[in-house]
């Protein structure tokens, strides 16, 4: 619990300017030649010695820049001279905060330290939980589905349309969750294999994908929001498949609509506001938001949100991929022809399956599937 107070204070002090305070500002130093970051402040660089001046301590102690990096932090957030764009570029550290029972710190590291004790321990567990969930499935349940048997006849499930923007908005979702985790948690489990020099021009192939996949993603989750919103409204039948898991434990599924009531949850929670929340702060990433000033501060801010989100968003999403591939049959084949046998539809989704055959949704139709023999009910 202690901890937690401390990550919530830590990213507390860092927003609000309430706490955050600057000490008298100092006359900036030149830096020198080859100047490096700053050393750690739990351990203060060395003094000068009494009575040397500048030019004696550059002799005596060459490569000390320790005069530089205390001018710099004693002028808190003062901003100094620099011939770049942007409202921060003078300003090296960013101001200091603290936080009862803590170091002094900036908001800077107070971002980084969130980052590194809290999303990507706790983020990168949660990943590996979710797929070693799914593998545990596989191997204790097997594919769901092959109950009822193939009669032969086929009924549209996904129009031309609706499968495209559906791959679209697929392969972008991949790009930017593979290039995602490699820029999260690469270095620990790439970076020791393949080196630092394979691994850093992997990175930046890898961020530059993920900077144009992120626009494209937007606008073709809008388009599958749009597409699907109609069939994924709650209605009656959905609190019953969820008391009942949708009939997991069983022999038979719980009847459904065209979606069953998980898949309306994968679609409100993580298509809607999921995908809303990583888009806008993607965007922010991006600086594609006209009318921000992209501080330091937001950009932070942002960054904590979106990963979040990230995470959460591919956990429930790799449950959504292990489902329409190796864990549901036939499940693969109707995104990827658009059509299911009519055994599949009673199965899995039979209250729609009723009303194609009833003809109350004309958009889906049945057709033979060539080259089948007919059921064995028809035949003569």
């Amino acid at each position: 619990m202690s901890a937690t107070i401390r990550a919530l204070l830590l990213v507390l002090a860092m927003l609000s300017p309430a706490v955050a305070f600057a000490q008298q500002a100092q006359p900036a130093a030149t830096p020198a030649a080859g100047a490096t970051l700053p050393p750690d402040d739990r351990a203060p660089p060395a003094l000068p010695r009494e009575g040397e001046s500048n030019a004696e301590r550059g002799k005596s102690q060459p490569g000390n820049n320790a005069p530089f990096w205390r001018a710099v932090r004693e002028s808190g957030n003062a901003a100094g001279y620099s011939s770049l764009p942007g409202v921060e570029t003078g300003v090296l550290i960013q101001p200091f905060v603290q936080y009862p029972g803590s170091r002094l710190t900036t908001a800077g590291e107070a971002w980084r330290e969130v980052r590194n004790r809290w999303i990507i321990p706790y983020g990168g567990a949660l990943l590996l939980i979710m797929l070693g969930a799914c593998a545990l499935f596989y191997w204790r349940k097997g594919a769901l589905g092959g109950h009822e048997p193939d009669t032969g006849r086929r009924i549209e499930r996904f129009t031309p349309f609706e499968r495209s923007a559906h791959w679209a908005n697929a392969i972008t979702f991949v790009i930017l969750a593979v290039s995602g985790v490699v820029l999260a948690f690469g270095k620990f489990f790439l970076l020791p294999v393949i080196g630092g020099t394979l691994f850093g021009w992997l990175s930046y192939a890898l961020k530059t994908a993920h900077n144009f996949a992120g626009p494209v993603f937007a606008v073709s989750l809008v388009i599958v929001f749009l597409t699907f919103v109609r069939d994924n409204l709650p209605r009656k039948g959905d609190l019953n498949w969820l008391l009942r898991f949708g009939g997991l434990l069983g022999e038979h599924e719980v009847p459904s609509h065209r979606f069953n009531a998980a898949e309306k949850m994968l679609f409100w929670g993580g298509v809607f506001l999921l995908g809303a929340v990583v888009v806008g702060s993607g965007l922010v990433l991006d600086k594609l938001i006209p009318g921000l000033l992209y501080t330091r501060p937001q950009m932070q801010v942002a960054h904590m949100v979106h990963a979040v989100a990230t995470v959460l968003m591919i956990t429930m999403f790799i449950g959504h991929i292990y489902i329409g591939t190796l864990g549901m049959k036939g499940a693969y084949g109707a995104m990827r022809t658009g059509y299911v046998d009519e055994g599949w539809a009673k199965e899995h989704h039979q209250w729609w399956y009723e009303d194609v055959k009833a003809g109350k949704i004309p958009a889906q139709r049945s057709r033979p599937v060539e080259g089948a023999a007919p059921p064995a009910a028809a035949r003569t």
